[in-house]
Formats: C-alpha cells, sequence, structure tokens
C-alpha cells in the first residue's frame, strides 16, 4: 500500500501568503550567495539538495484528505477536506472522467473535512461511484445540506454520480475495497471515528480529531489496542502538549507528544503528523518535526517510532 496526501490542516484550509513566499525567497538567496548559481539547473541542484524544507517547500494550506493506494482498481480516501478538489481533478487529468469508483472514510462531518466535496469534479459526472462511509447518522444530511442554498449554489440533486451514504458499525470488521477497515469512536465535539485498514499483513492507522486523554487507563489501552503494530499511524497532533491540557482542552485535538507516547506503548513502526495547526508557518511545522524526532529519541526503549510530518504531495510506502 502506499499513501498520498493531499490536504493536511486542521480546521480551516490556510494558503501561503505574500508575505511567507517572500520570507523563503529572502532566505534561500542569502543562503545562495556566492555560489555562481547562473543556471536553471544548478539552481535546481542548489534548492534540492542544500535547502531546508521549510524554505524550499511548503506543508501546504488544503485541509483533510488523504488517499489510500491499495493496488486495486477503485480509489480509497480517508476525509473530504479543502485537498479533496486537487485529488478529483488529478483523477480526470489522468484517468478519465468517468467510470471510477471512490471509497470515501468519513471520520467526521465538520465543515473542514467536507468542504471539498463541492469541488471535487467526479461526483458531477455520470458514470462514477462515490461510496461515503462513516459512523455519523447525520452523515448524508450534512453532506446534502452543504450542497443546497443558501451555503452552495449547485444543488446535490445536480450530481451526476451515483452517490451513496453507508454507516459503519465500530469495532467490527468491514471489507472495503480490498480493505479490512474497522472503525474506532474517538473524543471530539460531536464524535469522530478512526479507521484501522489493513491489507496483506500491512495496517494503517487513520486517527484525526481524536483528544487522548491519558490519565483514563482504560481508553489509553483501547488506542493501545487500536494501533498495535501499526506499520503507519496518520495522527493528529495539531497542538502542543502545553495547548492540549490547558486553554484548548476538550477541543477535540491532540498532541506530538501523545502521538509519540501512543506509538511507543503499541509498537507502531511510523508516526506520521497531521491536522496541522492553522497558525503554525513552514518553519514552526519543522520545528515541532524537530522536536519530536528528539522527544522520540530521548524516551526510546527497545522500540524505535519513525517520525515525519505530513504534507500536500507527500507519498509514503507502507
Amino acid at each position: 500500500m502506499r499513501v498520498r496526501f493531499w490536504g493536511t490542516r486542521g480546521s480551516i484550509p490556510v494558503p501561503l501568503t505574500a508575505a511567507g513566499v517572500k520570507a523563503k525567497l529572502v532566505a534561500a538567496l542569502v543562503r545562495a550567495a556566492g555560489r555562481g548559481l547562473d543556471t536553471p539547473d544548478k539552481a535546481r541542484a542548489f534548492v534540492d539538495g542544500e535547502l531546508d524544507f521549510a524554505v524550499s517547500h511548503t506543508f501546504g494550506g488544503d485541509s483533510s484528505c488523504v488517499e489510500i493506494v491499495t493496488g486495486g482498481p477503485d480509489y480509497v480516501l480517508c476525509d473530504l477536506g479543502s485537498g479533496a478538489r486537487a485529488f478529483g481533478n488529478h483523477v480526470l487529468a489522468t484517468r478519465g472522467p468517468s467510470g471510477n469508483t471512490f471509497h470515501v472514510l468519513m471520520s467526521h462531518v465538520h465543515w473542514d473535512h467536507i468542504l471539498g466535496f463541492p469541488f471535487f469534479m467526479p461526483a458531477y459526472i455520470p458514470g462514477n461511484r462515490v461510496r461515503i462511509y462513516g459512523g455519523h447518522a447525520v452523515l448524508e444530511e450534512a453532506f446534502r445540506r452543504q450542497n443546497a442554498a443558501p451555503s452552495f449554489p449547485v444543488d446535490f440533486s445536480r450530481m451526476g454520480a451515483a452517490i451513496e451514504f453507508i454507516r459503519l458499525e465500530p469495532g467490527r470488521d468491514h471489507e472495503i475495497a480490498g480493505l479490512t477497515v474497522r472503525t474506532k469512536l474517538q473524543r471530539h465535539g460531536g464524535d469522530s471515528y478512526g479507521y484501522r485498514l489493513a491489507k496483506d499483513g500491512k495496517v494503517i492507522v487513520y486517527s484525526t480529531d481524536s483528544e487522548h486523554k491519558l490519565e483514563d487507563a482504560a481508553e489509553t489501552q483501547a488506542f493501545v489496542d487500536f494501533f498495535a503494530g501499526a506499520d503507519l499511524v496518520i495522527f493528529d497532533a495539531q497542538y502542543s502538549l502545553a495547548d492540549a491540557v490547558s486553554v484548548k482542552e476538550d477541543w477535540g485535538h491532540s498532541s506530538n507528544v501523545v502521538g509519540v507516547e501512543l506509538c511507543q506503548l503499541a509498537r507502531a513502526k511510523h508516526l506520521c503528523m497531521f491536522h496541522h495547526e492553522p497558525m503554525l508557518d513552514d518553519d514552526k511545522i519543522a520545528a515541532v518535526l524537530r522536536e519530536t524526532r528528539r522527544l522520540e529519541e530521548i524516551t526510546r526503549g527497545d522500540h524505535r517510532v519513525e517520525i515525519s510530518a505530513a504534507w500536500d504531495g507527500l507519498e509514503l510506502a507502507v
């Protein structure tokens, strides 16, 4: 399996601003001084080989949308945030407009996780099939209300694809697009659901918009069991630990510190921090990544957890 990230921000999409672009250019030019980068090839090699990620790239600004590449003919997505627009356009460009089937696993139906759907072009084209799964009774209602006046000018009824809504029962296995999928109820305003996806001995956990109270031993153990032995855990690390236990307690999100602890207890192989705080720029997210890698190193026992931070366009092999 492989994972492609199309949107990695939490709460609201955030663009890279003009000031942010200028800051990157200034940093790059200072680093390039005296290098004689007088051809595109030289400049490209410098950018690729010598600039830090936060200068040469961006973590991105689209909200949650993650593709699970199974090797089968159908598409599998987690959430339909604003990143779904770019994903849908990619499908049209590479696979053609119709004859495609999409399986979408919804963590929940807050706006940042569904706002890409009105701009998901395959949903408007006859011959496509969109199956939307989730644990919420209001799943279909939320999507229909979003594509309706006065919120949006194109009514849901004008979408030409065959669209289905499927309720999943938490705690039991479901077979979806060649994957064995298990859902878990998570602590979040209005509830959210995590997903454990297994195929051919490999396991991916998608767990976003979940607040963890580590003082609750039973709840912590339940998540350790849910994450157990996972090859990749995509984890909501939106807040710092200080924010998560103080001013933003009960806001429904978690921290990098809790992510490390849960993955260590579960002996997961790779923690990918996700749902980045919209107030953090690229430099600050990169700093959180460095700090989290250091935390894992100094708290490591006999099991190493690889640490990464998701960015729009990142691909990971599992």
